[in-house]
């Protein structure tokens, strides 16, 4: 049987971006009615950007870019792609807006599946964690231990004492770049340190937390 669609003299066509799911313009207007900086978080299976972009009457302006490519200068060689990236990511990104003067804004993550923990918000708590004033719940942070990637690390070396096989088809690339991700958690600490000290700040400090259980991306 034929599928029924929407045609006729009321049907109105989605905007395209909405078609493609790239944009939620009733969250977008809602943002826009509220005047303040947006900070644009958007995440691909390698890579997180985020934007500072401000809404003026001929389109929107985009005030501050921040790739997860740019944490390689700072010793980051792991994903960037992953949770502890997309915190540093973040962390960067607030410290370069600070720098250029925007000292608050609000989330902006699209149409983006929102998962509680997920690497959206492990972007937002590094750019509260630099000193932005961003709007948030407690609740949809990641837990300390996954930000520094300690997930990671214990899965590496579970797999490394139980299924070798698995863990050199999981960890090839990392394998192959002679990275050891049983040691990512330090090698996150010392890039957020690299991090503060270009831009002549504290690094944040991580103190020990139990494990929460948060839903996988």
């Amino acid at each position: 049987m034929p599928v029924k669609r929407k045609f006729g003299p009321r049907y109105k066509v989605p905007f395209r971006r909405r078609r493609e799911g790239k944009t939620d313009y009733r969250a977008r207007y809602r943002m826009l009615l509220s005047q303040r900086i947006r900070a644009v978080v958007r995440k691909s299976r390698r890579n997180i950007i985020i934007q500072f972009v401000k809404a003026e009457l001929k389109g929107d302006k985009t005030l501050s870019t921040t790739r997860s490519l740019e944490l390689r200068k700072f010793g980051w060689n792991f994903s960037g792609g992953n949770i502890p990236a997309a915190y540093l990511t973040g962390y960067l990104a607030g410290l370069k807006a600070l720098k250029a003067g925007i000292n608050e804004a609000i989330l902006d993550i699209g149409p983006q599946r929102s998962t509680r923990g997920g690497r959206l918000y492990a972007a937002l708590k590094g750019m509260i964690d630099a000193g932005l004033d961003i709007p948030y719940s407690e609740n949809v942070l990641p837990s300390l231990n996954r930000i520094q990637g300690q997930h990671i690390a214990s899965y590496a070396e579970k797999l490394m004492n139980e299924d070798i096989e698995l863990y050199n088809k999981r960890f090839s690339r990392y394998i192959r770049d002679g990275l050891d991700p049983t040691n990512i958690v330090s090698v996150f600490m010392t890039v957020l340190s690299n991090i503060a000290k270009e831009f002549n700040v504290e690094s944040p400090s991580f103190e020990e937390e139990s494990e929460e259980g948060f839903e996988e991306e």
